[in-house]
This record gives structure tokens, C-alpha cells and sequence, in this order.
């Protein structure tokens, strides 16, 4: 006792800044130091961004990061402090406009999270004090506060099971908005807590806050009056989540151990990396471009300016003598004000509102996601989903798929097929074992051993009649009812897997019957009941791959019963067992079957007790409590013996041949990472048409590397043979490649790390060469580090992955673009994907259609925009040199802030929503359109000088076509002429009318809205116009466009100018697409909308 007491003090001093103490109910305990409470934080949850006082000062700094709208505002303050030719109005509208529009959208959404934390905060729960019940605001729980919660109730914080009202001390639990996950939990009491929980004088000791949801250390410290203190440890088994809801159990009382901001699900609560898009990066390119373009025509018409003042009697004539300020002034000083001045003139050709437009477009667009009658399933009742609309475009760039096999491909809905008991083989449906090669020799003893590790080895719970479901229940999804009707009773567990083990032993006459106190009860052939005690459970994990029961009978023998992958069964059983099952194995695996193994050990009482005290005291540490109890489960579950194995079989998921297919036929590679075996996995290669019949594989796997000492060698002499191999294979010839993850770490990690680059360019190039790629046996952070190679390799490929369970998370975060299942593994590859949907099938039309037109409207849009903007800006430049480069501007100051808030953003908005270059139908029937896209084609640099060199012509165009006008003195009926804003107003007029109908003509698919839109913008600029002309506006100083509008249009030649400049500029568009021709065989549906042949 000395001992022990000792042993955990030193561990209390060793764990003080790693553990907390809690005091349960606030009550100080006999026989410890001074009672301290500690101070944990309140139970408030702050998942908001912003407060009322913080919100302008923070969102405008947030704002004001981005590089345009930064530009914008400096812009802005060199009108205001500089003497410019322009009004501070003219950038300043939009911009306000633009900070405003954003603000109000991050503003509406943070205040959605502060009523949802008000919900939450202010929810009544019930907290007991002092022996009666009392009503609290959820925000005022503190830590150590015992809590009742009852039926169909969230649990308010993190909580450690006390008392339950059930029989056996256990409660259910579903954790779906934590992750995902809508089967039932069983969590359990600690042992020994007294039913009185007002007299409980304990202390708990725990780790600290947390993120992950699966791990929990800790340990309770029960005192009893003149006694040592009860130690008992807790696990995840014991910890309620925040979050998670009590179900199947009528009330339960439990101890607050952490609380609000630092409950798991609030650590869990944090942003995903901000994923950005291709389509961002090319406009940061061209922007440097524009911006370029902008500067230089700064210092030319700056250069020009001195180089035409310093002619004689130019710099001062007569009429426009300087004063006495400007003689003083630095010329220097005077040069720089004139370039800044040049600056704030040209500026419009960098679009500020382009970012609002990307913003909507994107935000909008993806409802037509969400909206698309195809991704409704019925059996879910629900449609796709849109996480993250910043990536609509990336959909219609894709050039690697990574798919998870369990769940993606296939519906992780399991069917009990055959087993193999030492060495016979028994189908499922009929019951009479078939001789399959090996002589009867132990006969039914085996058979019923068998039976019995199906029934005890699982974590299944047993539903009653009367209760609300009676069929077996997966992640809320209804299985089959149990035939018995005089017995009828669904099963509940966390995988399909096991339901699928306890139902194909009921088949040949071995039912569990369920676990009551730590008894679990099944019914055996003779309709007799047997009782085992449970004494522990070896839980499954991914790395073990096996989970075992330690169980008593009723003549006290002790059995351990395992089940398990073949890989992690076999190197623990005899060798002579494993010849008799591993060809059942292995070609149930060929067969395309899920196959595990059983294998059993009597426990001598020494064994069970070593066992026993060795995992007890693994549960109890508080440091290094996994490694601990990993070593105990190894050590435990050794020189088994094999009883036999089991096939189950997962069905393919509709259509998923013609979607991978289809995406191999868009040009898309597609690897598939699966933490299942090759021959399971091979086989469902080839059933989903990824490996073809004529496809010659190549295989990198442990199976072909033999000597653990030469394995290195032999694995890069392997590389490089396979690559020779493809160079001189013919053309014609397909590859398929697969690698397991255990010859996968040696190319990632090899001991000489020089040989890692080496090593991992060889891989690449195989994989790049091949029609697909299989890895298998792959752990969760291998398929992460496999996406990231490739999406960091040569020319960095756009990466998708797609999965279903919490094992995808990984690879889903670490894509360009991560799209979640709504499967049967739970929703927390839903909830940390950016897209999702209810079936593999939809994958087709969301990346074929739906990526495709995202791609090629916002591509369309950023080129238009860059487009429209150098055509209203180049004529400012080129009136320079005819107004003594003076900074006058050509346009008035209403058009320079109309034009792109009002004038020509709608018809570019609706473009970019509705446009349909080609239908839906014919891009789903021919994959190969996609290819016609791919590599950012419409956003290279080509169709980018294409844009620019139509915007540089028809902002020549526009200029000199009515400079020509101008050398005709008479314009108007009295022989009057016109003035410069005049000449300016033309100018706009033909501009606002050539960009909008240049759009028109590149609309494919016509809609009312475009309509609307489009001929609306022009009606709306012709109403502005004589509005603006026609009224006397008291605030304004000067009134430059009092009737100018009006008076041009009375003059006919100006209207002939107007039509025919906007024939002349649209010309070479017309005659473009009437002569180009097609090339390739789907170039007929391309080529029509593409700006330039590339």
C-alpha cells in the first residue's frame, strides 16, 4: 500500500503542469492538502468573430489586407491631399462600395453565430446543489459542478459519467454534430461511485484540454472514511461530449471536467486552411500586368509633360501665368504630384469591383449546386452540399482523383457471405459445410468455437422489442430485422462489419443475446442460454487492425477471442493453422470479399492475472497511456491459435464503373487509397473498370520485396526496371501500378535520407505513366502524404480527393478540392470537405458539368473585366497628348464611378451565373470537353494578349472614330460645335454600348434575366444620362454635362458615328468566329466560345 501510495504521489508531481485536479461538487476531501479550487473558464461558447465595438475597427483592417483594396484606398488619399484631376468621389464611391458590400455580408454572418451562441449559452440545464436540483443558464456551469441530463438532451460540456438510469451502469450516446456519426455509443459509470452523489468526497485528475474527440487520460479519486483512497481510471469511455445527445437512457448525472472554450468540440471548432483557387493567382498576374501598364503610362505622360514645357513660352504663356506658390515649388516635388496625379487619372484600368463580382459569382453560383434536382438521393432524403464556395472553378480544373475504396466505391454495406472453419468452407446459404480439400478432423467442437468468437468478439449492443428500432441500426441507417419474430431485436454498432459477423452466426444457430452487467448472453444451437463474463476489451484500432474480448465462462476457464485483418492475425497463430485458412483468405479477397480472421487462446489463471494487473495499470497512467496499453495488447494477444475466417462481401456503388470512366476519359488520373488489402482492393480495381483486362500491372508491394536487407535495393532496381520497361513498351500498352503502405514508407522515409528525393521523383514518374494507381493498406496520414506529393510535384496538378469515413479527413483537408460522402462511416468527411454529396455517382455530373461551366464563366469574367477596362481607359491616356498632357480628364466625373458599379457589372454578373456554352447533356456524354480546359487554358497568357489586343483596338478605335468626327467644325444644325465633353460623352457612348454587346454576342445561352440585363444597362445608362444633363444639381460646383447629352444627340452625324464605331469594333469578333475554324473532334462545341485558338 506504502508502495503504491508512493508511486502515485511521484506521479501527481510528475504530472501537475500536464493535469488538472478537479474537486467533484466543490467539496474539499479528507487527507489532502489545503483545498485551492482552481479557476477554469466559464461555460460561455464564443464562436463569433466580431463584437459590436470591435466590428469596424477589425473588419476594415481585415479589408483592407487585400492588395486591391489597399491600392484603392491610397489612391483615394492622393485625391484627397493631392491637387487632382479627378474627383476623391470617383474612387472613393466604389470603394466604399465595395468595403460596404463585403462588411455587411461578414457582419450578417458573424451575427448568425452570435444567435446561435446565445442559443446555446442560454439553454436551461440542471445543476445540483446542496442536495436539491437547481436551474441554471447553461454559461454558468463551472468545473466540478455535478450535472443532470436526461433523455434526448445535449450535454452542456464535457462531462465524467457518475450514475446512470440504467440497470448496468451504462448510458447511449450519439455524437453526430460532433463527428458526424448518428450510431449509438456506450459509455460507462466509474465503478464504485455511490448512488448518493451529494456525500461523494472525490477528486478527479485529468489531462488538459484537448482536441481529439477519441482520447481521454485520467483518474478518480474516490475517499472513503478511514480507508485508502479508491483509484479508478477513466478513459474516452467514462468522458460525455459537449455536443453529443443521451439517448435509450431516462437521466444520468455526471461531473463538469472541462467547459465552454475548452470542451473538445470548441477546440475541435477552428477554421480549415484557407483553400485558394488557381483562378486567384492568375488574376494576381495579371493585375501586375495591368499595374505595370498603369505605371508606364504615369512616367510616359509625366516625361512627355516636362519634355512639351520646356519649349519656349509652353511652361508659362501668356494667358495661364504662374503665381508665386508654383514658382517656389520644388520641381522635383512637382514632378512627383504630377505622376500621382497621372496615377489617380489612369487608375480605372485596375478594376476594384472585379472582386466583388468574383465574390458573388462564386457565392451565388453555388447554389446551383445545392439546388440540382440529380444530387437529391432518396434514401437519405437529402442533396449535395456546398462547404466552400471558393473553389467552384477548381471542379473544372481536376487532373488527379484520390478515392477511398470502403464507402466510395463501394456502399459499406455488408452482406455475411461464407466462412471457413479449419479449413472447411461454409456458405451462407446453405448451412451444411462443403469439403473443400482438408479431411474432417476436430468436426463440430471447432464449428461451435467458431460460432462463439463471432458471437463475444464485437462491441455490438443488442435494441429490445418495444423499442423504437427494431431493425439494426449503422449510423441511423435501418439494416434487416432479425427473423425470430417471437425474439425480434435490432442490432446497434459503429460498423457494419460487425452487425454483418453477429448476423451470419444467427444464420447457422449461434444469436447473442446482448450484455447486461458485464454479462453477455447468447443462444446456442440447442436453444440454450450461455453466459460469459466480460472482463475486458482490447479495442480495435488502426494500427493493431485487430480487436480482441477477454471473457469467463460459467466453469471459470478464461478465453481470449480475436478478430482481425489476415496481415495482423497470422504472425501471431501457429504456423502449421495458417496453410489451412490462407487460400480461403486469399481467394475471397480475389473475389473482390472484406475477409478477417479468428483466432482464440486460453488464458491460464497466472496469464489472466499478469494480463489483468498490466492493462488495469496501463488504463491508470495519465503519461503515455496509449503506448502503454498498445505494448499490454501486443503482449496479450500472442501464440493464439486460428480458428477460421470470414468473407463479407461489399456491394459496388451504383454506377461507379461508368463515373471512373468517365473521369479517365475527361484525362483525369485516378489513384485509389485504401487502407484494405490488395487482392480485395485489386478486385474492385478491375470491377470499376479503373484495371482493364489488357492492362499490364506493375506491383511494388512487401510480397515482391523479399529480404528485409535488401529491400532498399531491390525496391529502387524495381523502380527503375518498371520505368524501362514503359519507355520501351509500345504506345498502346496500358499501366496499372500498385504500392502497399509498407513499401510506400520506405519511399517516403528511407534510412539514408539523401536517398528520399531520389526515391520519390522514381515513384512519381511510374505513377504519372499509369491509367491508375492502387495503394493499399494505407494508413490515414499516409493517403495525406501521397496527396501532398502529388499536388506538390511538377507543374502542381490540381488534386481532388473524395471519401467517406473519418480516415479521409486527411486527405481530404490536404487537396485543392476535398469532397465528403454522405456514407454509412459517419459525416465527418462531410463536415471537413469543401463539397458534398450523397453518392460516388454525382461525382460525374459535378465535375463534367458543373466544374466545367464554373470554369469557363469565371474565366470569361476575369478577362471581360480586365477587357472592359483597358477599352474605357485608353482613350483618357491618348486625350493626354492633345491636351497638353494637362491631366483633364476626358470623361465627367459620374461616368469614371458609374461605370463598373452600374453601367456594366449586371450583364457580366448574370453571364458569369446562367451561361451555357454547351449543355449539360452533351458535356456529360462527351468527358472528353473537359480536356479542352484543363490547365487553366482560358486563363493563359495567350487568350489573355488576345483580350488586351482587342481591348488596345477598340480603345484606338474609339478615340480617333470620333476624333475624325471632330474635324468637322459643324455638327449641329446652327453651326455651332461641340466641346470636350462632348466629345468625351460620344466616346463613353460608344464604349458602354460596344462592351455590353460584345458580351451579348458571346452569350450562348439566352434567359430572360440576360435579357433583361443586358438591354436594361443600356436603357438604364441612356436614362442616367439625360437625367444627369437634364436637372441643375445644387451640389455640384460646376455642371460639365448640363445638356451635353442631349444636344450630341441632336446631331445626326454623331449618331452615325456612335453605330458605325460600334460595327467597327465588334467586326473582328464577327468575323472571328464566322471563319475560324474547328480542330478536334469536340472543338465543334469549344470553339465557339473560346476568345482566341490556342
Amino acid at each position: 500500500v506504502d508502495s503504491k501510495r508512493l508511486r502515485t504521489t511521484a506521479n501527481k508531481r510528475e504530472n501537475r503542469v500536464d493535469s488538472r485536479t478537479i474537486y467533484v461538487g466543490h467539496r474539499p476531501c479528507p487527507d489532502t492538502e489545503a483545498f485551492i479550487p482552481s479557476k477554469f473558464c466559464d461555460n460561455r461558447i464564443v464562436s463569433s468573430k466580431y463584437t459590436v465595438w470591435n466590428f469596424l475597427p477589425k473588419n476594415l483592417f481585415e479589408q483592407f489586407r487585400r492588395i486591391a483594396n489597399f491600392y484603392f484606398l491610397i489612391i483615394f488619399l492622393v485625391q484627397v491631399i493631392v491637387d487632382t484631376p479627378t474627383s476623391p468621389v470617383t474612387s472613393g464611391l466604389p470603394l466604399f462600395f465595395v468595403i460596404t458590400v463585403t462588411a455587411i455580408k461578414q457582419g450578417y454572418e458573424d451575427w448568425l453565430r452570435h444567435k446561435a451562441d446565445n442559443e446555446v449559452n442560454k439553454y436551461p440545464v440542471t445543476v445540483l446543489e446542496d442536495g436539491r436540483s437547481v436551474k441554471k443558464e447553461s454559461e454558468k456551469i463551472k468545473v466540478g459542478d455535478v450535472v443532470e441530463v436526461v433523455e434526448d438532451e445535449t450535454f452542456p460540456c464535457d462531462l465524467i459519467l457518475l450514475q446512470s438510469s440504467r440497470e448496468d451502469g451504462t448510458c447511449f450516446v450519439t455524437t453526430a454534430s460532433l463527428d458526424g456519426e448518428s450510431n449509438h455509443k456506450t459509455h460507462y459509470t466509474v465503478p464504485d461511485t455511490e448512488k448518493d452523489l451529494q456525500a461523494l468526497p472525490a477528486t478527479i485528475e485529468c489531462e488538459q484540454p484537448q482536441p481529439d474527440l477519441y482520447k481521454f487520460v485520467g483518474r478518480m479519486h474516490i475517499y472513503k472514511p478511514e480507508q485508502e483512497p479508491a483509484v479508478r481510471s477513466l478513459g474516452p469511455e467514462n468522458l460525455l461530449l459537449k455536443g453529443a445527445t443521451l439517448k435509450n437512457t431516462k437521466k444520468i448525472y455526471g461531473v463538469a471536467v472541462y467547459t465552454g472554450m475548452e470542451t473538445k468540440m470548441a477546440l475541435n471548432y477552428q477554421g480549415k486552411s484557407q483553400k485558394r483557387s488557381a483562378v486567384e493567382k492568375s488574376i494576381n498576374a495579371f493585375l501586375l500586368v495591368y499595374l505595370c501598364i498603369l505605371i508606364s503610362k504615369a512616367v510616359v505622360c509625366t516625361t512627355l509633360k516636362y519634355v512639351w514645357q520646356s519649349k519656349e513660352g509652353q511652361d508659362e504663356p501668356w494667358y495661364n501665368q504662374k503665381t508665386q506658390k508654383e514658382k517656389d515649388t520644388n520641381m522635383y516635388l512637382k514632378m512627383f504630384t504630377d505622376f500621382l496625379s497621372f496615377m489617380v487619372l489612369f487608375n480605372f484600368i485596375i478594376p476594384v469591383s472585379m472582386y466583388v463580382t468574383v465574390e458573388m459569382q462564386k457565392f451565388l453560383g453555388s447554389f446551383f449546386i445545392t439546388w440540382d434536382k440529380d444530387f437529391f438521393d432518396p434514401e437519405i432524403q437529402e442533396g449535395a452540399l456546398v462547404n466552400t464556395s471558393d473553389l467552384n472553378e477548381e471542379l473544372g480544373q481536376v487532373e488527379y482523383v484520390f478515392t477511398d475504396k470502403t464507402g466510395t466505391l463501394t456502399q459499406n454495406n455488408m452482406e455475411f457471405i461464407e466462412c471457413c472453419i479449419d479449413g472447411f468452407q461454409y456458405k451462407h446459404r446453405d448451412t451444411r459445410s462443403e469439403l473443400d480439400g482438408f479431411t474432417v478432423t476436430d468436426g463440430p467442437e471447432k464449428e461451435e468455437l467458431f460460432l462463439r468468437a463471432l458471437c463475444l468478439c464485437h462491441t455490438v449492443q443488442v435494441k429490445e422489442a418495444g423499442s423504437e428500432v427494431l431493425a439494426d441500426q449503422v449510423d441511423g441507417i435501418d439494416g434487416l430485422l432479425l427473423p425470430q419474430p417471437e425474439e425480434e431485436r435490432g442490432f446497434i454498432a459503429s460498423s457494419p462489419d460487425e452487425i454483418a459477423l453477429v448476423r451470419g452466426a444467427m444464420e447457422y444457430g449461434f444469436t447473442f443475446l446482448g450484455l447486461e452487467s458485464k454479462s453477455m448472453k447468447i443462444k446456442n444451437r440447442e436453444n440454450n442460454i450461455e453466459e460469459y463474463k466480460l472482463l475486458h476489451v482490447l479495442n480495435f484500432d488502426p494500427v493493431r487492425r485487430r480487436m480482441s474480448v477477454i471473457v469467463q465462462t460459467k466453469s471459470g476457464e478464461t478465453l481470449l477471442f480475436c478478430k482481425g485483418a489476415d496481415s495482423s492475425i497470422f504472425p501471431r497463430v501457429r504456423p502449421e493453422e495458417v496453410d489451412r485458412i490462407r487460400m480461403h483468405v486469399e481467394r475471397n479477397a480475389t473475389e473482390g470479399y472484406r475477409t478477417l480472421c479468428v483466432a482464440y487462446k486460453q488464458l491460464s489463471a497466472e496469464e489472466y492475472a499478469v494480463a489483468d494487473t498490466g492493462l488495469r495499470e496501463a488504463r491508470l497512467a495519465l503519461q503515455d497511456r496509449e503506448q502503454k496499453l498498445m505494448a499490454m495488447y501486443n503482449q496479450v494477444e500472442t501464440g493464439m491459435s486460428l480458428i477460421g475466417a470470414t468473407a463479407v462481401e461489399d456491394r459496388l456503388q451504383e454506377e461507379a464503373a461508368e463515373t471512373m470512366e468517365a473521369l479517365q476519359g475527361a484525362g483525369m488520373k485516378v489513384w485509389v487509397l485504401t487502407g484494405d488489402k490488395m487482392e480485395t482492393a485489386k478486385s474492385t480495381c478491375y470491377a470499376c473498370r479503373l484495371f482493364q483486362r489488357g492492362t499490364e500491372l506493375l506491383e511494388l508491394t512487401v510480397r515482391t520485396l523479399e529480404d528485409g536487407r535488401l529491400k532498399l535495393y531491390l525496391m529502387t532496381s524495381n523502380l527503375v526496371s518498371f520505368l524501362s520497361c514503359r519507355s520501351w513498351s509500345t504506345a498502346n500498352q496500358d499501366y496499372g501500378f500498385i504500392i502497399d503502405g509498407a513499401t510506400l514508407s520506405l519511399v517516403m522515409n528511407p534510412p539514408r535520407e539523401a536517398d528520399a528525393s531520389q526515391y520519390r521523383s522514381l515513384f512519381l514518374q511510374i505513377c504519372q505513366n499509369c491509367t491508375a494507381v492502387l495503394c493499399c493498406r494505407m494508413a490515414p496520414l499516409q493517403k495525406a502524404q501521397i496527396v501532398k506529393m502529388v499536388k506538390n510535384s511538377k507543374g502542381s496538378p490540381i488534386t481532388l480527393s473524395i471519401g467517406d469515413g473519418a480516415n479521409d479527413v486527411s486527405m481530404i483537408l490536404e487537396a485543392h478540392v476535398g469532397i465528403g460522402i454522405k456514407g454509412k462511416e459517419g459525416r465527418q468527411a462531410v463536415r471537413n470537405s469543401d463539397y458534398a454529396i450523397p453518392k460516388l455517382k454525382h461525382l460525374k455530373k459535378l465535375l463534367l458539368a458543373h466544374g466545367h461551366l464554373y470554369y469557363v464563366r469565371i474565366a470569361h469574367l476575369v478577362q471581360y473585366f480586365f477587357y472592359k477596362n483597358l477599352c474605357f481607359i485608353l482613350p483618357q491616356f491618348l486625350y493626354q497628348f492633345f491636351c497638353g498632357y494637362s491631366q483633364q480628364p476626358l470623361y465627367d466625373a459620374a461616368y469614371l464611378t458609374m461605370y463598373n458599379i452600374c453601367f456594366t457589372s449586371m450583364p457580366i454578373l448574370a453571364y458569369s451565373l446562367l451561361e451555357q456554352h454547351i449543355s449539360m447533356e452533351i458535356l456529360l456524354d462527351n468527358a472528353a470537353l473537359y480536356r479542352e480546359i484543363a490547365n487553366n487554358a482560358m486563363l493563359r497568357w495567350r487568350p489573355f494578349l488576345y483580350w488586351t489586343v482587342l481591348g488596345i483596338f477598340q480603345g484606338l478605335l474609339f478615340f480617333f472614330g470620333v476624333r475624325f468626327l471632330f474635324s468637322n467644325p459643324a455638327l449641329q444644325d446652327n453651326g455651332q460645335v461641340f466641346g470636350n465633353w462632348s466629345y468625351g460623352t460620344i466616346v463613353f457612348t460608344v464604349l458602354v454600348f460596344t462592351v455590353t454587346l460584345k458580351l451579348a454576342l458571346d452569350t450562348r445561352h439566352w434567359t430572360w434575366i440576360n435579357h433583361f440585363v443586358i438591354w436594361g444597362s443600356l436603357a438604364f445608362y441612356v436614362f442616367f444620362s439625360f437625367f444627369w444633363g437634364g436637372i441643375i444639381w445644387p451640389f455640384l460646383k460646376q455642371q460639365r454635362l448640363y445638356f451635353v447629352f442631349a444636344n450630341m444627340l441632336s446631331s445626326v452625324s454623331a449618331w452615325l458615328v456612335i453605330i458605325i464605331l460600334i460595327l467597327l469594333s465588334l467586326l473582328p469578333e464577327i468575323l472571328l468566329v464566322v471563319l475560324r475554324k474547328p480542330r478536334g473532334p469536340h472543338s465543334r462545341q469549344v470553339y465557339l466560345f473560346l476568345p482566341f485558338p490556342f
